[in-house]
């Protein structure tokens, strides 16, 4: 029987949740209470899942869903979140991935979305249907006792401010509007739901294979009483010889709005009774972590990765969407071999604002949709892409120029998984 690629349907999406824990290698049959919630949820789109199904039995997901994207400058656009891609081991190399993505980014630019954004599980796949890594991010573990910080004064923030445990229902209703207030600060940030603010606080179901402990929850407040830093985290139960306490304490989720919320959150944490080291979670790589400590050796690194990818989905609205500290005009010859974005640009960009057309001028610069997917959020490096042979500099002097206009100097992070 030949493979079946289709839209998932509401009698096919239990069979279609479980090949998605079976990709994931989470096995195991959802159950009733679990699919009945995600079909419940307004962000669960059935008419953006597809499914290949052989003789009747779902071998092949996809998914995608509206997220909003924070570019350079603070602006949002529309993007396709895609997520839940598996294939079978049992059907690979029949191309069910390449189907599934190309009806999803037509579909995504017929709806008007301005990129399409993933967490790529593995590198070499997605870069072939146009995607490019745009963030990275960094995780370190902090040595607690070598961090030199006095336990005397870690709740007792500098300027007044104060830090609170608070529970769940707080975090429910101060954390939507810190992290609107982070996003408009930081580019790479993309949205979150109503349901995810659930789920990460134990109000909504937690599907069987997820184990779920209750977070501590910490908020911190500025001289006015204003909540302006936001901290989750969980703790282990770790004793060694002589009963001498070692837990770990990992963070779960970091908001903090000034550098003084994100000092006094960071030297909280390593203060707390029993806790002898700290994950600090998937943070920004220029994240103030290491040089608010004392020691900053007392910090190592254990992750750096390619986190958040996209994929350009209309170049004209995305370049005129973020903003430019320097002046320049480019034209960019952008190649796509999936057809959807590709075409020659110019970019007349200020810090006034961008304006980008179709042109038939000759090309500064070519480069694929990967290529300006990882120099948009302002992290990556033109001079770099041209070295590495994956750009082209057309005429000289455009990559100093291109450098100039696309980088910032604070790189973009993404804080989520999706």
């Amino acid at each position: 029987m030949s493979l079946d690629v289709r839209t998932v349907t509401a009698s096919d999406y239990p069979d279609w949740l479980r090949a998605v824990q079976n990709g994931f290698l989470t096995a195991g049959s959802p159950t009733e209470e679990d699919v009945a919630d995600r079909l419940a949820d307004p962000d669960n789109d059935l008419t953006r899942l597809q499914g290949a199904f052989d003789a009747g039995r779902c071998v092949a997901t996809f998914r995608s869903f509206a997220q909003r994207l924070t570019v350079v400058g603070g602006a949002t656009v529309p993007a396709d979140a895609v997520s839940g891609v598996t294939v079978s081991p049992t059907h690979r190399r029949r191309g069910l991935l390449s189907r599934m993505m190309a009806g999803d980014l037509a579909a995504a630019r017929e709806r008007g979305e301005v990129v399409a954004t993933l967490i790529a599980a593995e590198y070499p796949i997605y870069g072939r249907f146009g995607f490019g890594p745009a963030t990275w991010t960094t995780e370190w573990e902090v040595a607690v006792p070598r961090a030199g910080l006095d336990p005397r004064r870690s709740g007792q923030p500098e300027g007044g401010g104060r830090i609170e445990l608070v529970d769940g229902a707080d975090v429910r209703k101060y954390g939507p509007e810190l992290h609107t207030r982070l996003a408009a600060l930081r580019p790479g940030v993309v949205s979150r739901s109503e349901r995810w603010w659930k789920v990460h606080t134990g109000a909504a179901v937690i599907p069987a294979h997820e184990k779920w402990t209750e977070p501590f929850y910490v908020i911190h407040r500025d001289a006015d009483g204003e909540v302006d830093g936001l901290m989750v985290y969980g703790t282990d139960d770790k004793w060694g010889d002589g009963k001498q306490p070692l837990n770990t304490a990992t963070v779960r989720d970091l908001i903090a709005l000034t550098p003084a919320a994100e000092r006094a959150l960071w030297h909280f944490l390593c203060s707390v009774d029993w806790v002898t080291t700290v994950r600090s979670g998937y943070r920004a790589p220029d994240d103030l972590l290491p040089d608010v400590l004392p020691d900053p050796r007392a910090a190592r690194t254990v992750t750096h990765a390619d986190w958040l990818w996209l994929r350009m989905l209309d170049v004209e609205r995305a370049l005129e969407a973020r903003s430019y500290e320097n002046e320049a005009s480019l034209v960019l010859d952008v190649r796509d071999d999936g057809g959807v974005a590709q075409g020659r640009f110019l970019l007349d960009a200020s810090p006034g604002g961008a304006r980008c057309t179709p042109t038939t001028r000759s090309a500064d610069l070519a480069l694929g949709t990967g290529e300006l997917a990882s120099l948009y959020l302002g992290d990556g490096s033109v001079r770099r892409l041209v070295d590495l042979g994956r750009a082209d500099e057309l005429r000289a002097g455009a990559v100093e120029r291109a450098d100039a206009v696309f980088r910032t100097g604070r790189r973009p992070w993404c804080p989520d998984i999706f």
